[in-house]
């Protein structure tokens, strides 16, 4: 599960022969801005943080008596999740822990960032709140990753009034061994060379990083008036706004009227286009938040009355205005996007019922536990896998989904304080 030397000789290899493609190739390599330009176009949600301390790590004090900054690792096993890397850190912490784990849908906070943790050597753990991005094996999965990473990081540093800075409150563990010393390890420097250059032909680096480090450093506004990570099992969520910028780590202040809150679906749901659609005009982005600008039916040429679209994003307005907006493409790996209102779109019709009783997982095969019902006007993504929980395992059962479109039947389940909906296909009752 942890990074060993056999990873690193692999990690190696592959960024030396990268350095050779670009000494000795003919194509010229795109800036590594591209990546964060993707991730830009994404309009990616502010991700949601959750704290499940673990008591059994030890509580020793900061050279300082709190962080000095955050430094960035990556877990070097690329056939891991990150609930696997979790339980492994846990049942192996005396040889090293972090604070939190990253991947592409999950910031997971283990251990209390007011204590140290071992993760960098003598002089890192000593400064700095740590946390591991766990592999991800796509382009999307990348660029969100990299998203969640760059958030986590500026919320620790505007928790702890620091700002960010870079080899000075923001270090990777390749700096921490440059500068620092008491630790050898390059990451994660080869992980990202290897999948920046696979999915967008790039190279991406901590000096990019920073980039997106200091755009979410400077969505977080005011300061936080709370004890950051106090030992005890919560959720920290929090809204994107595109209209406004709210503050996130502070749950004392009020947002500001007119926000947005985003819903990111990652499952290319369908819904077609009402025969009325065009009683609503299509956008670039939601409509009235800033920069948004209407496009109008009439740029795309066609009738579309009944047309399958494939929708990724939701935004619900609140505040001093309201109403829900879809993000929509007309084919599924189409760059074209647009914001139409709920009303332009038919999603398949869902009948909620209360339920009750208890169900048992089907762990033999790796099924998949959703956030919501898939392909509902809610928009999914996939949380956990059955496989991820132990043979056995039973769940309690409080809410049914019906869907008429395909005759499927889902329930909502309650799994160690979590909630899941599952296809009854993944169930044993």
């Amino acid at each position: 599960m942890m990074k060993t030397w056999h990873h690193w000789v692999v990690r190696g290899t592959a960024l030396v022969a990268g350095c050779l493609g670009l000494w000795l190739g003919t194509t010229t390599v795109a800036s590594a801005n591209t990546i964060n330009d993707y991730i830009a176009n994404q309009n990616y949600g502010t991700p949601t943080i959750t704290s499940n301390i673990w008591s059994g790590f030890p509580k020793l004090k900061y050279r300082n008596n709190h962080p000095e900054g955050v430094v960035v690792h990556e877990t070097a096993n690329p056939n891991s999740t990150i609930y696997n890397e979790i339980t492994y850190m846990k049942n192996n912490y005396q040889n090293a822990f972090v604070h939190s784990f990253v991947d592409a849908s999950h910031i997971i906070n283990i251990a209390n960032t007011n204590y140290l943790s071992w993760g960098s050597g003598p002089m890192g753990n000593a400064r700095y709140v740590q946390f591991e991005q766990v592999e991800v094996h796509s382009k999307g999965a990348f660029a969100s990753e990299l998203n969640n990473a760059a958030y986590y990081t500026a919320y620790i540093l505007k928790q702890y009034g620091l700002t960010p800075k870079y080899q000075s409150t923001v270090l990777s563990h390749h700096d921490v061994s440059t500068l620092l010393g008491g630790t050898n390890h390059t990451d994660p420097d080869g992980y990202w060379s290897t999948n920046a250059r696979s999915y967008f032909g790039t190279t991406y680096t901590m000096r990019d990083f920073m980039t997106l480090v200091n755009a979410q450093y400077a969505k977080l506004s005011g300061t936080t008036t709370t004890t950051p990570n106090a030992d005890s099992s919560s959720t920290t969520s929090t809204t994107d706004s595109s209209a406004v910028t709210t503050t996130p780590s502070t749950p004392h202040v009020t947002a500001t009227a007119k926000t947005v809150t985003y819903n990111h679906g990652g499952n290319n749901e369908t819904a077609t286009l009402a025969n009325n659609y065009t009683n609503w005009t299509v956008y670039n982005h939601v409509k009235g938040t800033k920069g948004a600008y209407k496009i109008g039916w009439g740029r795309l040429s066609g009738d579309h009355r009944g047309a399958k679209v494939y929708v990724d994003s939701r935004g619900v307005k609140r505040g001093g205005w309201s109403g829900t907006w879809y993000r929509i493409r007309f084919a599924k790996n189409s760059g074209y996007k647009y914001w139409v209102y709920s009303k332009t779109l038919n999603f398949p019709k869902v009948t909620y019922s209360d339920a009750s009783g208890s169900a048992t997982l089907k762990t033999t095969t790796r099924l998949p536990l959703y956030n919501h019902v898939l392909n509902s006007n809610y928009l999914s993504k996939t949380t956990a896998y059955t496989t991820d929980f132990g043979a056995g395992t039973t769940a309690k059962v409080n809410k049914k989904g019906y869907k008429a479109t395909d005759g499927s039947t889902w329930y909502r389940l309650t799994l160690n304080g979590k909630t899941y909906w599952a296809n009854e296909n993944s169930l044993n009752f």
